[in-house]
């Protein structure tokens, strides 16, 4: 089995998430950049190669200790913790401004709960990902300071992205900030803040949105061309979400003098690009964000209806979660509507699958001598012994052999810079 020594056996390797913690951490070093086959990649300086070295303890591609995180026996819903994570309360919300809950992906709740923590807890600032402003296919991160600033932050971004890259942001900030990001994106933070008094001092908030995979930039072009939009047209806008519940994806471009559009159903948009996540994605064990304050998702456990504004699944982790999603439902943010453990289950059936084929599809990698990631607390040999169908199991196993060999997960992969 192949070992892992650094920050660039990670990416050689194709454990790497594209969180951009280890830029982060060893920025004289390295710097991220968007491959365009795989993601966001750390571009490490050959000249200082073993300044990153440090960085790789952090790194979630390569490790996540789910046993870091502190569980409270009393309180947590213990019939969820195995599966989900530590769990306090499960709630189905909504934003109270209709232009917020309107604008966001499911209920404009992450916005709502970002724009209470900046007016009412007078938080800093909302670090979160945003479309690019020189190329809207493309993801960047920023604080938001102000209402306008998270409006325009609103609504999924199925593409690569790099928060944690801008962390020293909230480090060098006058106060405390809500980071928004992945579940990995999470992982890699919980493990910086537990030895960087500063940085968890300027944590007030950590949220995350449920995540099935992010694709690439490639994956985002072919789909713009899948609709008849050559490479030569001018992209103006692209959303992939919102506007009610699921939204459409719907991308704006210049045809000469012309401003036209192009749209597809959530269904038609993810259905194409979901073929085009990263590998590490599929052998990832926590789609949800057990590290994080708050999880936030879709209900999907009910049928979508014409015009649907949208409500959000929100899992509270944590007591800091517990608290400010409560005093955003008390100071008018927020209405928490239903609080239904069971509505997890019922809404993300396919991340209970999604878990139980992991030990056969790690168990692959090891057959073939490919890199494996070290997870902790998981317990996941038990649910790919209860959960799976005899054919299930043994597909998990040999489609993963059969993957590697059609990905080329045993040989290295070279960053491509675009040079």
């Amino acid at each position: 089995m192949m070992k892992i020594k650094n920050i660039e056996d990670v990416v050689n390797n194709h454990l790497c998430t594209g969180c951009g913690a280890c830029a982060y951490l060893a920025a004289e070093s390295i710097e991220m950049i968007d491959d365009i086959n795989v993601g966001r990649r750390p571009l490490i300086s050959p000249e200082k190669k073993s300044k990153s070295f440090d960085a790789l303890k952090f790194c979630p591609g390569w490790n996540i200790d789910r046993n870091d995180i502190k569980h409270d026996d009393l309180n947590s819903i213990q019939n969820l913790r195995m599966q989900w994570g530590n769990i306090y309360e499960v709630w189905e919300v909504y934003a109270v401004d209709d232009e917020v809950r309107k604008r966001g992906s499911s209920g404009g709740v992450i916005t709502a709960l970002s724009l209470y923590c900046l007016e009412q807890e007078k938080m800093s600032g909302v670090l979160n990902t945003h479309a690019s402003l020189s190329n809207p296919i493309t993801n960047d991160t920023s604080m938001s300071m102000n209402r306008e600033q998270l409006l325009a932050s609103s609504g999924s971004r199925y593409a690569p992205s790099s928060p944690c890259e801008k962390l020293g942001d909230i480090e060098s900030s006058s106060g405390p900030c809500v980071f928004v990001g992945k579940p990995c994106d999470a992982a890699a933070v919980h493990k910086i803040r537990k030895e960087s008094k500063k940085l968890g001092e300027k944590l007030g908030l950590v949220v995350t949105f449920f995540c099935a995979g992010v694709p690439s930039t490639l994956g985002v072009k072919k789909l713009i061309t899948s609709v008849g939009v050559t490479e030569d047209k001018k992209i103006e806008k692209l959303r992939f979400r919102g506007d009610g519940w699921p939204g459409l994806w719907v991308l704006k471009y210049w045809a000469g003098s012309k401003l036209k559009a192009k749209q597809l159903t959530y269904q038609e948009s993810w259905g194409f690009l979901q073929s085009y996540r990263q590998w590490r994605c599929y052998i990832c064990p926590d789609h949800t964000g057990e590290f994080s304050d708050l999880s936030v998702g879709d209900p999907w456990y009910k049928e979508i209806k014409d015009n649907d504004m949208g409500k959000s699944l929100v899992i509270v982790r944590t007591e800091v979660g517990k608290r400010i999603l409560h005093a955003a439902a008390e100071a008018g943010y927020v209405i928490l509507e239903k609080s239904d453990p069971s509505m997890l289950p019922k809404s993300q059936p396919n991340l209970i699958t999604a878990k139980a084929v992991l030990w056969g599809r790690l168990f692959a990698l090891k057959i073939v001598g490919a890199a494996v990631p070290q997870y902790k607390g998981f317990n996941l040999f038990n649910f790919w012994l209860k959960d799976l169908k005899l054919k299930q199991k043994l597909s998990s196993i040999l489609g993963t052999v059969k993957r590697i060999f059609l990905k080329k997960l045993n040989v290295k992969y070279v960053i491509n810079d675009g040079k």
